[in-house]
């Protein structure tokens, strides 16, 4: 399933790079206006990227908005293409709204009830160490 799921955020990705960098004929238009074409576009990359890639949420994120950034300062060099700072925000507003939205859908599926994963106050069954400590909760090691 973890397959499935990152070959939908990349092939995702690749389209909002196209839409992006691309010739602007090409680019899909709607009734939505260019910001809501925009944040619903990253709001798809960021909800696909969130799941498929759930256990690096901060540096998905974090590389996420440096993807955008780097995507709107390639428009520089494109015809008929423009480099917006609010575009820039937008897009990286809605990855991070679809980031967070795959955590909460995450959360609410179980996800948080992974066996490895254990409160700090519980105890430490017999045999087994702590190997990391992660915002107040405890991984511990097989």
């Amino acid at each position: 399933m973890n397959v499935i799921l990152r070959t939908i955020a990349w092939i995702l990705a690749a389209a909002a790079a196209f839409a992006t960098l691309g010739p602007p004929t090409y680019r899909p238009h709607s009734d939505l206006g260019q910001d809501g074409e925009h944040a619903l576009a990253f709001v798809l990359v960021g909800l696909a990227f969130g799941l498929a890639y759930g256990r690096n949420r901060w540096a998905t994120a974090a590389i996420s908005v440096a993807l955008i950034g780097l995507l709107e300062i390639l428009q520089l060099w494109m015809p008929g293409r423009h480099a917006r700072l609010g575009d820039f925000v937008v897009d990286a507003m809605a990855a991070c709204a679809g980031l967070a939205l795959a955590a909460r859908l995450d959360w609410r599926s179980g996800a948080r009830d992974d066996p490895t994963w254990e409160r700090p106050d519980t105890k430490i069954p017999a045999g087994r160490r702590p190997a990391r400590i992660n915002r107040n909760r405890l991984l511990l090691s097989r």
